[in-house]
């Protein structure tokens, strides 16, 4: 089990493409979602299948178990999938050391940009990136589960 902790932010700029290190095409949907708890299931570049239960309600921490499954199996369960199916491009960018994941949303979520950093440290505003928007962490209707069952928010629209 990992702890995951993460800050989510919507992204305000376009500086951050300059610093792309990587690229990674994302498909995702879920199997159950919650307000505590979460089973989903993420093919990667369509070469390979991550199933993940992430578990706890605070904003910015969550227990977080992940396994590696067939990639056929992987395909067989988004028949099961509830909600829509993600589509996505994570790009890593990295700022003063840090590594920022900014996915670029597409399909029905298209035009939907977020931000995450996942670090145990407490990072102050005034080093986070000029091109990060609204801190949006705490807000369930940005995380990947509400946007597979709900849609894009009003506000990010």
């Amino acid at each position: 089990m990992v702890k995951e902790i993460e800050r989510k932010f919507l992204v305000s700029g376009a500086q951050w493409r300059d610093l792309v290190e990587a690229d990674i095409r994302i498909r995702q949907f879920y199997l159950a979602a919650a307000p505590d708890r979460s089973v989903r299931v993420r093919i990667s570049e369509g070469a390979s299948a991550k199933l993940t239960l992430k578990f706890g309600s605070k904003a910015r921490e969550r227990d977080e178990f992940e396994y590696p499954i067939p990639l056929a199996e992987a395909e067989q369960m988004l028949a099961f999938a509830i909600g829509r199916v993600i589509e996505k491009t994570r790009h890593h960018v990295r700022h003063r050391g840090l590594l920022y994941e900014v996915d670029v949303f597409g399909g029905m979520l298209s035009g939907l940009v977020v931000a995450e950093l996942e670090t145990p440290q407490d990072v102050q505003d005034e080093m986070l990136p000029d091109w990060l928007g609204r801190e949006v962490t705490g807000e369930h209707r940005f995380y990947n589960a509400s946007l597979a069952l709900e849609g894009i928010p009003e506000i990010a629209a």
